[in-house]
């Protein structure tokens, strides 16, 4: 039985992949093996510095394996391991909700999400299927 100080298992999750970099990151390595520049490119707007705190993180957790080649230059490469394979449903279903959420509320917001003005989220019917069976 959980104690009051302990996490509930929704919370280790989110200790593990909680945050944004740390999704596009196994989303990306879902793809499989990269480099940290291959990885830098596919992640999107993320500093050198916040990739490699995330990736360390990610590898303390089990999710990845970081593997250095001893040559020079120096090459590392990231996937992956088999519990880090394992979030792909997860991640499929983050996907196939948000692409459900975007569709429902008629774009993404610039308030929430940074987006052009013109996306307000507001949902497109009141009267909802969804709202009607709840």
């Amino acid at each position: 039985m959980l104690k009051k100080t302990d996490k509930t298992l929704t919370e280790i999750v989110f200790d593990v992949i909680g945050d944004r970099w740390k999704v596009k990151i196994v989303e990306s390595l879902l793809q499989g093996t990269q480099r940290f520049g291959e990885l830098k490119k596919s992640v999107g707007n993320i500093t050198q510095k916040v990739l490699t705190s995330n990736l360390r993180k990610l590898e303390e957790h089990g999710v990845l394996i970081r593997k250095v080649y001893a040559q020079i230059p120096p090459k590392v490469e990231y996937r992956l391991t088999a519990l880090g394979k394992k979030l792909k449903p997860m991640i499929d279903s983050m996907i196939e909700w948000g692409t459900e959420y975007t569709s429902k509320m008629g774009g993404i917001s610039k308030k929430w999400f940074g987006t052009e003005e013109n996306n307000k989220v507001e949902p497109k019917n009141k009267d909802n299927e969804d709202e009607k069976s709840c």
